[in-house]
């Protein structure tokens, strides 16, 4: 349906062509925003018809819409989705570049806008509050999956039901039988080499010099479009299938790798399940050794998830790595707690900063001090800071005066296939 006979807003067909549009826009070129929704549910309807009558529920279903349609108008003019999706279900889209915490700070407003009471609604007053489930997608993920994700997050509001505002990050928002096909759809993906690797150019910040790259997985499911790394090792846990996959991605990256010219580094991500196996240090020597890539240019990645089980024995493998020649890098840096007895014990060469460490450090001189108070630390323990998600000029500026060496974004490159990069490479 293209407009919602009662509130005047788009219906649901004409959601998915808006979203499916930008999808198809997006593929198109680089660098292409995410796609951020957010799905609102009211669920007291019932309870105002009951009260009131069925007229009353249409004028508060009227003014939520007037309301959401204002509010969009002011925050996103003209680009954005809004839609009546169902019932007391609203759909609020937008394409524009905005952080994590933007947007919820968006949706927050969005709450406390259409909270307001609403007078005679049919002889009293009403006051509704909504369940938000919020995203920020890839920009090619298909409109289906988007809305699917949004709607079954909020199918398992009750399950917490302190909380008003959910994220639905992963696959783990799916529905269960969808779920259970990727993992079955994950082990066809990987006989048919269907899951690429992807290698994001990073740069010395002084000189602009390319130093290397970070390995990224990609897998383009043929009916829910791109899947993130994290989504396809989500899916890789459920089916007991992880050490498969690491050692499928490692050893095709390790590959191109080798071609490429000897002053370039190469940065493997380790997930929590690698680094507990006994044989992790040697069954990844050996397969940078078949790969015909030197070991001390590769650096290994891990993040803070991946050491909380058991940080002694994760010392141990990653100093047997060191020990051969590889460089240990701490990822995500200031996305969690930040224990620092990790700098103690492990041999750790960089410090990789959450991308959400760098997002406010032209206007916040809170997240400036931050920063550099991270850089003073680096510089006293002699470790090389790395800045992720370096979309302009200013962030690139403002993280070379501040001490990190090294970066990587969308203002270099998007991710590359083998290809894209080696032509990069070229003179």
């Amino acid at each position: 349906m293209d407009t919602d006979s009662l509130t005047g807003l788009a219906g649901l067909d004409a959601a998915r062509r808006r979203l499916a549009a930008w999808q198809n826009a997006a593929a198109m070129r680089e660098g292409a925003p995410p796609i951020h929704a957010m799905l609102l549910r009211f669920r007291s309807f019932s309870s105002i018809n009951l009260a009131y009558g069925l007229a009353a529920g249409d004028r508060t279903l009227t003014t939520i819409a007037d309301r959401l349609r204002a509010f969009c108008e002011q925050c996103s003019p003209g680009e954005h989705v809004l839609a009546r999706v169902g019932g007391g279900s609203f759909l609020v889209a937008t394409q524009r570049p905005l952080s994590r915490e933007q947007w919820q700070g968006l949706a927050e407003e969005a709450a406390l806008t259409v909270a307001e009471p609403i007078m005679d609604a049919g002889g009293g007053t009403v006051r509704l509050w909504p369940r938000i489930a919020l995203l920020r997608s890839l920009p090619d993920a298909s409109p289906d999956m988007i809305l699917g994700q949004l709607a079954n997050t909020l199918d398992r509001a009750p399950e917490q039901p302190a909380r008003r505002l959910l994220w639905a990050d992963g696959v783990t928002a799916l529905a269960e039988p969808l779920a259970r096909q990727l993992e079955a759809d994950l082990l066809h993906a990987l006989d048919r080499d269907e899951i690429e690797v992807l290698f994001q150019p990073q740069y010395a910040s002084v000189t602009g010099r390319l130093v290397g790259a970070e390995a990224l997985a990609r897998w383009r499911h043929p009916e829910l479009g791109r899947l993130s790394a994290t989504d396809l090792f989500a899916i890789a846990e459920r089916a007991d299938h992880i050490a498969p996959l690491s050692r499928h991605l490692a050893a095709m990256a390790l590959r191109s790798a080798a071609s490429w010219p000897q002053d370039l580094r190469l940065s493997l991500n380790v997930t929590a399940d690698e680094l507990s196996a006994s044989d992790f240090a040697a069954s990844l020597a050996e397969t940078v050794q078949l790969s015909g890539f030197s070991q001390d240019r590769m650096t290994v990645e891990i993040t803070e998830q991946s050491l909380v089980a058991d940080l002694d024995w994760s010392a141990t493998q990653l100093a047997t790595l060191a020990a051969a020649g590889a460089c240990i890098a701490l990822d995500d840096f200031g996305a969690g707690f930040c224990n620092f007895r990790y700098l103690k014990l492990l041999p750790v060469h960089y410090l990789k900063l959450d991308r959400s460490m760098v997002d406010g450090i032209l206007d916040d001189p809170r997240d400036l001090a931050v920063l550099r108070g991270i850089t003073a630390m680096a510089r006293a323990l002699d470790l090389t800071v790395v800045a992720e998600g370096i979309e302009t000029e200013a962030q690139r500026a403002a993280i070379t005066a501040e001490g990190c060496a090294i970066w990587q974004g969308f203002l270099g490159a998007r991710p590359l296939t083998d290809v894209e990069f080696t032509a990069l490479l070229e003179p």
